[in-house]
């Protein structure tokens, strides 16, 4: 087989397309593929309508390395003169359009980057930062391109930081299939709403349960857009367990310092017994904490009623779940604890909330564990200066996007 067409071969060139030309570069480590175009008819890129030739350019893409040489492709490209659509270039079957790389290069780009950072495939391709998020940039464009439009019955709403001094993103996810659908800066009612209004009516009216952490701006976001918001949304008993337990930290901080002024540190380095699920702890554990949570402090009696809370989340009828908390919240509003008194309020206030999540049996747990994933992704990339990156980052990561070219689909699976 002649070196021609072994890369028609490599390349999946066809007619009207050949390869004219294979040339090895030894001094700058290249191999070279020229192109060539027979004489046929040319279509408008847009459209398809037969148009006549208006000139042509050579265009250069990075293909996959043959053995240790960097592989480079090049064609001189007509472009058309379309009555309805100006002057364009054709497409080419090996690359997307307005593209430096083959398609195969990119699915290659593309593989890497789901399992490796930006620092490392840039490395190792020897690409550029702005080159590896450009074919990240594009496979995100095509993804939520071909996104299908599937009904949505249960959402998960967060927000994650972007940066330090509380810069934050808005993260809409869907909890049953586990993929994030919109991601909106700052975590503003504007934020959520940006994604509420992409849906129709129809899909807002479908939706039955919407998770969100106890954030007015999220709250009021909701109300405006959701028919019957009041009965969809829900604070699950992660963000319960998340507040409770930052008011039990704060009581334990206060108490250490004044503890400590008394020459009594039995609260030194004690910080995560209090904040762990007891379910997590061992036998060895429980028995060596006994001492501190049977004991008078106030950090004590904090978790006590950190710890009820907990476990009223096993009652499926609103009537009773609605007295339990009742009772829970005497108890907490009169504990005289007053970072503990400050969350009881706000529990009170959305009682309703929490109600919905227990009957619902619904928990953001999922959105939280993608709230972890992506300050992962934020770290690898040792910070994200551009929101639109991060942005990027996170669909093409956790949005269960087709990515792939084109050209490409029948031998990609789904991203």
């Amino acid at each position: 087989m002649h070196d021609t067409d072994l890369y028609a071969r490599i390349l999946g060139i066809s007619a009207p397309w050949h390869v004219t030309q294979v040339e090895l570069r030894l001094e700058s480590g290249e191999v070279l593929v020229r192109l060539g175009r027979d004489p046929t008819e040319l279509r408008c890129p847009t459209c398809g309508a037969v148009t006549p030739g208006y000139d042509s350019r050579e265009r250069r893409w990075r293909h996959l390395d043959t053995c240790q040489y960097r592989t480079v492709v090049s064609a001189e490209v007509p472009r058309v003169q379309c009555a309805r659509h100006v002057v364009l270039q054709i497409q080419v079957p090996w690359a997307e359009p307005g593209a430096r790389f083959t398609a195969l290069f990119e699915a290659l780009v593309i593989d890497w980057l789901k399992v490796a950072s930006f620092a490392a495939v840039a490395r190792q391709l020897g690409l550029s930062w702005d080159e590896v998020d450009g074919i990240q940039g594009r496979a995100v464009q095509r993804g939520l391109a071909r996104r299908q439009r599937e009904p949505v019955t249960r959402l998960g709403v967060d927000e994650t930081s972007f940066r330090k001094r509380h810069e934050y993103v808005t993260v809409v996810s869907d909890l049953q299939r586990d993929r994030v659908l919109h991601v909106e800066d700052q975590h503003e009612a504007a934020s959520l709403a940006g994604f509420y209004v992409t849906l129709s009516p129809a899909e807002r009216a479908a939706l039955e349960v919407i998770c969100l952490d106890m954030w007015r701006p999220y709250i009021a976001a909701t109300r405006r857009w959701i028919p019957d918001a009041e009965a969809k949304i829900a604070f699950d008993k992660f963000h319960v367990a998340q507040r409770l337990g930052d008011a039990v930290d704060r009581v334990r901080r206060r108490e250490h310092r004044q503890r400590r002024a008394q020459a009594d540190d039995r609260l030194s380095g004690t910080r995560y017994w209090w904040l762990r699920n007891p379910e997590q702890m061992d036998a060895a554990q429980w028995q060596a904490f006994a001492p501190l949570r049977q004991s008078t402090l106030q950090t004590a009696r904090a978790w006590a009623i950190k710890e009820l809370a907990m476990t009223l989340w096993r009652f499926r009828t609103r009537g009773w779940a609605r007295k339990a908390w009742q009772r829970w919240l005497r108890w907490a509003l009169r504990c005289r604890l007053e970072p503990v008194v400050k969350v009881a309020r706000s529990f009170r206030k959305y009682l309703w909330g929490i109600l919905n999540a227990i009957i619902a049996g619904v928990t953001n747990a999922r959105a939280e564990a993608l709230n972890a994933k992506i300050q992962r992704l934020k770290r690898m990339a040792c910070g994200y200066r551009n929101r639109q990156r991060f942005r990027n980052a996170i669909y093409f990561h956790h949005g269960g996007l087709n990515m792939y070219p084109a050209t490409l689909q029948a031998t990609h699976s789904k991203a």
